[in-house]
């Protein structure tokens, strides 16, 4: 087992820790306006969203150059923005994109990725 990534995870930590913790570091947080703390709010999610669009949409394959995919997962994505914004529900929304994926996969009408 390698551990080349440890210092760089001790590094990320070092930087996201003190955005992740302001709420509890930070004493009248509830006084901030109220566009400070919508955007606060949403530094978590946008930052996971990136890396779930990475791994969605980019294809890696050995001894290539990394490639955007277009498959399965675009559909799935754009299931999920849609129930999410529809019915408000998150959770719903990621539910209904795996479903989609899972079931494509399953019933061969798109092959496992390489």
């Amino acid at each position: 087992m390698s551990t080349d990534l440890v210092l760089l995870a001790f590094l990320m930590f070092a930087a996201t820790y003190p955005s992740r913790a302001l709420g509890l570091l930070s004493p009248g947080l509830e006084r901030m306006p109220r566009a400070g703390l919508d955007y606060l709010q949403l530094v978590g999610p946008a930052v996971l969203a990136a890396l779930a669009a990475v791994n969605t949409v980019v294809v890696v394959r050995e001894g290539q150059a990394p490639a955007i995919s277009f498959g399965i997962e675009w559909l799935a994505v754009l299931a999920c923005l849609a129930i999410t914004a529809w019915r408000k529900n998150l959770l719903l929304g990621l539910v209904v994109a795996v479903a989609l994926v899972a079931g494509a996969r399953y019933l061969g009408i798109v092959p496992l990725p390489a």
